[in-house]
C-alpha cells in the first residue's frame, strides 16, 4: 500500500510546478499525494490528479500588493527587508500555519522547504518522517555563499558557510514567536529554542531540485544531501493554438520575454519598453500577457508550457526563477536574465558563469537602449548558443523526479 505524501507548496507558480512534477511521479508509483498551495493553483493540481488542500495566503497577491511592492523596494537593504517582511507577512502567518496543520493530517511523509522549518514541526506532530526541499542551494557550504547573501563571499570560505546559518537563523527569528504559539496551542508541542530546529533538520534527507550540471556539488555536503536534477512538469498533451503555430512559421525564431509572477511598478510601460527594445534589435518576440495586444512582429500569449515553447525560440529573456532558468537551459536556449529579488540574481549569475547568456540586466535597470543592446548580444554571440546547447543535452539526460523518488524510498528518520 502506498503512502500519503503531503507537499507544502506555498509559493509562486515557479515553486508549485516542480512540486507537481514530483507529486505526479510519486502518484504513479502508488502514493497518494496531497499538495498544500494557494487556491489559484487548484486547476494545475487537478490536471495532475493530485489531492489539493488550499492555503489562505496567495503569494502572488502579496507581491502585487502595495505592501509587497514596498517589500521588494527594500530587498537590497537586508535590515529594511526583514522589517518589511515581518510587517507584510504578520497577518498571514497564523491562518497559514493552521491550514497547514489541517492539510497535513493523515500524512505518512511530509515534504517542505526550510523556511520556518515546517517539516520539523509537522513531523513531530504527526510522528512521521520529513524531507527538506531546496529549489536553490540552501545547504551550508564553504564553496559559495547563500544565494540570498552573496556579499558574504568577500569573507571567503568561512563567510560563505556562515551566510547559510545567518539566512536560516533570520527566517526562524522572523517567524519563531508565531510558530511557537502554533506549536503550543495547536500542535500541543513544546516551544523550540533559537537553535533547536537546526538540530532536527540536520538528520532529514535534503532534496536539491537542481542539477549538478548547473550547480556543481560542493565537496562538503553530507550524504543526506541529494542533488536530484531539476523537477520538470512537462505537458506533452498540450495543443498549441493555430495563431501561435502560424506566427512561429512566419519568420525566424522569436525571442521569448516573460517575467513569470514578477511585476514591475508599471507593467504597461514595461511592456512598451520590451517591444521597442525588440524592434530596435531587429527581433520578433513572443511575450507573456494579453493576447489581444499582439502585433505583426510581436505575439502575446497566455499560459503556454515552457517545455513546448522554449525549444522553438532563438533565446529567452526572463526573471531568473529557478524553474524558468532550468526550462530555458534544458531547451538548449541562451538566456538574458532580468532578476528582481530573492534567489533570482544567483541564477542570473549562474547563467552568465556557465556561458549561456550575457551579463544580467536587473529589472530595476531596464531601459530601451540597455535591453536592445543585451538582446543584440544574446542573439548574435554564437558561444552563448553553443554553451546552452551543451547544457541542454546534459539536462535532458537527467530525470530529477525519478531520482527524488528513489531517495524517498530509502530509510527515513522518524523524529524523536
Amino acid at each position: 500500500m502506498g503512502r500519503t505524501v503531503v507537499i507544502f507548496a506555498a509559493g509562486s507558480r515557479g515553486d508549485v510546478q516542480p512540486c507537481l512534477a514530483l507529486g505526479r511521479a510519486l502518484s504513479r508509483r502508488g502514493d497518494t499525494v496531497r499538495v498544500l498551495a494557494s487556491r489559484r493553483y487548484r486547476q494545475l493540481i487537478a490536471e495532475e490528479e493530485l489531492d489539493f488542500h488550499p492555503l489562505p495566503a496567495d503569494p502572488v497577491e502579496i507581491i502585487e500588493s502595495a505592501e509587497g511592492q514596498e517589500l521588494l523596494a527594500g530587498s537590497r537593504n537586508p535590515v529594511a527587508f526583514v522589517r518589511r517582511m515581518d510587517r507584510v507577512l504578520r497577518p498571514h502567518i497564523m491562518p497559514m500555519l493552521e491550514e497547514t496543520r489541517a492539510g497535513a493530517e493523515g500524512a505518512d511523509l511530509v515534504l517542505a522547504p526550510t523556511f520556518g522549518f515546517l517539516g520539523v514541526h509537522l513531523s513531530q506532530y504527526l510522528r512521521v518522517p520529513h524531507a527538506v526541499i531546496h529549489f536553490q542551494p540552501s545547504q551550508p557550504t564553504k564553496a559559495f555563499p547563500h544565494p540570498l547573501a552573496p556579499a558574504a563571499a568577500m569573507l571567503g570560505a568561512v563567510g560563505n558557510r556562515l551566510s547559510f546559518s545567518a539566512v536560516d537563523l533570520g527566517s526562524w527569528t522572523l517567524c519563531r514567536r508565531f510558530v511557537n504559539t502554533w506549536r503550543r496551542d495547536s500542535l500541543r508541542l513544546p516551544e523550540l529554542s533559537l537553535r533547536a530546529p537546526f538540530r532536527h533538520v540536520r538528520r532529514a534527507p535534503v532534496l536539491c531540485a537542481f542539477s549538478p550540471a548547473v550547480v556543481p556539488r560542493p565537496p562538503d555536503w553530507g550524504p543526506n544531501v541529494h542533488m536530484t536534477g531539476f523537477w520538470h512538469r512537462d505537458r506533452p498533451e498540450w495543443e498549441p493554438p493555430r495563431r501561435l503555430l502560424d506566427f512561429l512559421a512566419d519568420g525566424p525564431p522569436p525571442v521569448y520575454v516573460g517575467f513569470g509572477s514578477m511585476k514591475t511598478r508599471d507593467p504597461e510601460a514595461t511592456g512598451t519598453l520590451v517591444r521597442r527594445a525588440l524592434r530596435r534589435a531587429g527581433l520578433r518576440g513572443v511575450l507573456s500577457g494579453d493576447p489581444a495586444t499582439s502585433d505583426s512582429d510581436i505575439l502575446v500569449v497566455g499560459d503556454t508550457p515552457h517545455d513546448w515553447l522554449f525549444p522553438r525560440t532563438a533565446a529567452v529573456v526572463h526573471h531568473g526563477g529557478a524553474g524558468t532558468t532550468a526550462s530555458a537551459l534544458r531547451a538548449g536556449r541562451p538566456s538574458l536574465v532580468c532578476p528582481f529579488f530573492g534567489d533570482q540574481p544567483y541564477w542570473a549569475a549562474r547563467v552568465r558563469e556557465l556561458g549561456a547568456g550575457p551579463a544580467p540586466l536587473p529589472a530595476r535597470d531596464l531601459t530601451v537602449p540597455a535591453l536592445a543592446q543585451r538582446l543584440h548580444e544574446l542573439t548574435r554571440h554564437p558561444p552563448y548558443a553553443e554553451a546552452a546547447r551543451r547544457l541542454g543535452h546534459a539536462l535532458a539526460a537527467e530525470n530529477g523526479t525519478a531520482r527524488a523518488c528513489q531517495v524517498l524510498d530509502g530509510p527515513l528518520v522518524v523524529p524523536r
